[in-house]
C-alpha cells in the first residue's frame, strides 16, 4: 500500500479524493500497489463527508509521517504553498499539484529541491486542466524542435468568447452569465484579463526552452475590451476570436505573448468553443498536434492531479527528469512578429487617408456601427503596424488576425 496526502479540498482537492476512489482498481493496477488517501489538509470542519475521519488540520502531521510518499497540493496562490511544497520535497515525498500560480514563480527551484532529495515534483495539472499537455512535451515529442506552442489556455473566456459569437451577447450578460455558472470567479481579473492564460504559456514556454520565462515579462492582453461588434466585424472575415497564449521561436529569437485573435476555420483551434480548452504544437517533423479538452473543472483537472500520483507512485526514489533552468530567459520584444490586423474606424473612409498609410490595406464591405468603418492591414511587423495605427486620429481600436 502507497499512502498518499491531498493538501486542500476545495474543489480540485476533493476531485482528488473522489478520482482515487472511485477508481481505486484500476489505478492500483496501473501502480501494482493500493493508492490509500492517509490525510487531507484542511483548516475546515466537514461533518458527514465521506473522508471527514481523514481530515486534519496538522501540516506536520503530514510532513513528519514517514507512510507519506506522494502528496497532492490543490490548495492554490504561493503561501503557504510554497513553504508545505519545499519542505516535502526536502523530506523526499514526492508532490503533485494543479497551482499553476506556485509553479510559474517558483519552478525550476522546486524541481531542482526535487532532484536533489531523489523524488519528483509532478505539474500535468497547472496548465491543460484534464489535457495531458507537460508530459507529451517531455516525453512523445522528444524527437522534435517544436517552434511553437499557441492554444485556448482559459475555460472561462473561451465559453464567454463563444457565447458573444454565437449569441450576439454583451461581454457584461456573458460575465455575469459565466459567474452564475461558476465558471468565472467573483473577481474575474486573473481571467478575463489573461493572467491566468500568461502564467500557463509561461510554464510550457520554459519547458521548451528549458528556461526561466517570467511570466511578468510576457506582453499580456485579455478580452475586457472585447465587444459584440468586434464579432460582427469578425463574421464579415468569416472568423471567430479567440483569446490565445504562444510562445514562438524564430531563428535564434523567442516570444511569447496572450491577446485575442482572429482566427479563420481552418485554424484547428478555431473550432474550440465553450469551457473546452485547445494547445497546438508545431514540430519541424510532425508538423501539427493538437491538444483537446476540458482545460479546468473539478474531475479533469484532479484526474490529471492523479495521473502524476500515478508517475510518482511507480517511480518512488526516482528524481525528477525535467529540464527547467533558474537561468533567466530573455523574450525578443513581439514587436518583430508579423499579423494582419483588423482596423476600426471613426468617420468617413475617403477622408482618413488609411490608404496611404497601410498600403495595400483592405477595406471591409460593409457598414456594422453607423459612421464606423473597418480595415484589414497587409502582414507586418508589429512594430511598424504601432507606428502607423499611432498616426490614425480617428482610431477606435484593433484586433490582431492570425
Amino acid at each position: 500500500m502507497i499512502n498518499v496526502a491531498i493538501l486542500g479540498y476545495g474543489t480540485v482537492g476533493g476531485g482528488v479524493a473522489d478520482v482515487l476512489f472511485e477508481n481505486a482498481a484500476t489505478i492500483g493496477s496501473r501502480v501494482g500497489e493500493e493508492l490509500n488517501v492517509k490525510y487531507i489538509l484542511d483548516i475546515r470542519e466537514f461533518p458527514g463527508d465521506r473522508f471527514e475521519a481523514k481530515i486534519t488540520k496538522d501540516f506536520n502531521a503530514i510532513l513528519a509521517d514517514p507512510e507519506i510518499k506522494v502528496v497532492c497540493e490543490t490548495m492554490g496562490g504561493l503561501k503557504p504553498a510554497y513553504d508545505f511544497t519545499k519542505a516535502l520535497l526536502e523530506a523526499g515525498k514526492s508532490v503533485c499539484t494543479s497551482n499553476k500560480e506556485l509553479v510559474a514563480a517558483h519552478g525550476p527551484e522546486l524541481i531542482q529541491i526535487a532532484k536533489d532529495h531523489n523524488c519528483m515534483y509532478l505539474f500535468e495539472a497547472s496548465v491543460g486542466g484534464g489535457i495531458p499537455i507537460i508530459r507529451p512535451l517531455l516525453d512523445c515529442l522528444t524527437a522534435e524542435e517544436i517552434d511553437e506552442i499557441t492554444g485556448i489556455l482559459n475555460g472561462t473566456t473561451n465559453y464567454m468568447l463563444t457565447r458573444m459569437d454565437r449569441e450576439g451577447c454583451d461581454y457584461d450578460d456573458v460575465l455575469k452569465q459565466a459567474q452564475e455558472k461558476g465558471y468565472a470567479e467573483r473577481n474575474p481579473e486573473a481571467d478575463v484579463e489573461g493572467y491566468d492564460a500568461c502564467r500557463k504559456i509561461a510554464i510550457l514556454a520554459s519547458l521548451k526552452y528549458q528556461k526561466t520565462v517570467n511570466y511578468e515579462q510576457i506582453y499580456t492582453e485579455g478580452i475586457s475590451k472585447i465587444t459584440k461588434e468586434d464579432f460582427d466585424y469578425a463574421g464579415l472575415l468569416n472568423r471567430s476570436i479567440k483569446l490565445l497564449g504562444m510562445c514562438k521561436e524564430i531563428g535564434e529569437k523567442k516570444y511569447a505573448m496572450v491577446a485575442p485573435f482572429l482566427l479563420d476555420e481552418e485554424n484547428p483551434l478555431y473550432a474550440v468553443n465553450g469551457v473546452f480548452n485547445g494547445i497546438l504544437v508545431h514540430g519541424n517533423m510532425v508538423d501539427n498536434v493538437m491538444f483537446y479538452g476540458r482545460g479546468a473543472g473539478k474531475l479533469p483537472t484532479a484526474s490529471a492531479v492523479v495521473s502524476d500520483v500515478v508517475e510518482a507512485a511507480k517511480n518512488q526514489g526516482v528524481a525528477s527528469s525535467v529540464i527547467w533552468s533558474a537561468e533567466k530567459l530573455t523574450l525578443n520584444s513581439k514587436d518583430d512578429l508579423e499579423f494582419k490586423y483588423l482596423v476600426r474606424m471613426k468617420g468617413n473612409p475617403a477622408a482618413s487617408g488609411f490608404e496611404k498609410i497601410f498600403e495595400d490595406a483592405k477595406e471591409l464591405d460593409a457598414e456594422i456601427i453607423a459612421g464606423e468603418y473597418a480595415f484589414v492591414t497587409p502582414v507586418m511587423k508589429e512594430g511598424d503596424f504601432l507606428e502607423k495605427y499611432a498616426s490614425l486620429p480617428d482610431a477606435i481600436k484593433f484586433i490582431r488576425v492570425k
